[in-house]
Parts: structure tokens; C-alpha cells; sequence
């Protein structure tokens, strides 16, 4: 495998296709966009998602890798991601598949019913559910999440990574 992230990458590209598939459809009712921070809290991330945050960071200058880990670090313990700073990410092209979905209309199972979800903020005068092609399928997309990330571990030399890792751990930045 030349670059262990490629199926990672290839995954964001066909969920960025998706996501922008959908906010053209609903357009206006879709108020979700870089600087819109509220549901940026503090997650967990797999392997996959922390190495390509990870090799965003490397790719910036060091003067700028060194104030993002000083702005992780200070936000670490709080509630809202500590990659938020002026309500925008401070690695929003590297930003994790949960966060590049958030917003948007889903659907999911829970106790063996489907639901369906989206931000407060958008579609209010449209009803849930959507048609198919509005609509993400976290039953689909999350499996596939899971393959890539574990795709990812059984080529890399990750050691005893943890199952999942804070923002502040996938930067290595002790809080």
C-alpha cells in the first residue's frame, strides 16, 4: 500500500461528493458551513481519522504546527473540540467524517427503528424523512468508517493505539 491514509482519503472524497451533493439539493434550507461551530464539541476519533489530522498538522509550517498545539493543549478539558478557535477549525480541510457530516440530514437505527436527524438550524420547512439521495445513511457509512479504520490499523504500526482518541491525543498534545 504506498500511502496507509488512501482508502481514508478516498473515503472523505466520496463523503465531501455526498455532503456537497446534498447542500445543492436543499441549498438555502442548509445553514451549515465553515464557521457554524455549534455542534463542535469535544468527540473521539478512530486511528485513521487521529493519522490524518496528525499528517495535516506535519504539512503546516512549524511556527503554525506549534500554535495549534498550544490552542489544543489550552482547550483540551473543555466541552467544545479544541481545534475551535474564532468559531473555525483550525484543520477544517483534515476535519473527521463526523464533523464534515454534521448537520445534515441522517438516518439511522436505533433499538430497531430507523430515525432521522439533522441540525435545529436547517431544513425547517421540509419534513423528515428525505428521499434517499438527501439523506445520509449512518448505517452505511459508519460500517464502512470501521473497515477503513481497520484496514488502516492492520497495515500501520500503531502499536496499542486505543480503540478511539480525543483531538488532543490524535495531535499528541498533552493537555
Amino acid at each position: 500500500m504506498n500511502n496507509l491514509l488512501d482508502n481514508y482519503y478516498q473515503m472523505v472524497s466520496r463523503v465531501d461528493a455526498l455532503c456537497r451533493g446534498i447542500q445543492e439539493m436543499l441549498s438555502e434550507r442548509i445553514t451549515c458551513r465553515e464557521g457554524c461551530s455549534g455542534c463542535c464539541t469535544s468527540i473521539t476519533i478512530f486511528p485513521v481519522e487521529a493519522a490524518a489530522l496528525q499528517a495535516a498538522l506535519q504539512a503546516l509550517p512549524e511556527e503554525e504546527q506549534t500554535a495549534i498545539r498550544r490552542h489544543v493543549a489550552a482547550q483540551a478539558a473543555g466541552e467544545r473540540c479544541p481545534l475551535l478557535k474564532d468559531r473555525r477549525c483550525l484543520l477544517y480541510a483534515a476535519r473527521p467524517i463526523i464533523c464534515r457530516t454534521h448537520g445534515l440530514p441522517i438516518i439511522y437505527s436505533e433499538e430497531g427503528q430507523r430515525k432521522a436527524d439533522c441540525c435545529p438550524l436547517n431544513l425547517n420547512d421540509v419534513q423528515l424523512p428525505l428521499s434517499g439521495s438527501a439523506i445520509i445513511d449512518l448505517d452505511k457509512l459508519n460500517p464502512l468508517l470501521v473497515a477503513v479504520n481497520a484496514l488502516y490499523l492492520s497495515h500501520a504500526d500503531s502499536g496499542d493505539l486505543p480503540e478511539r482518541l480525543t483531538i488532543a491525543a490524535a495531535l499528541k498534545v498533552k493537555p
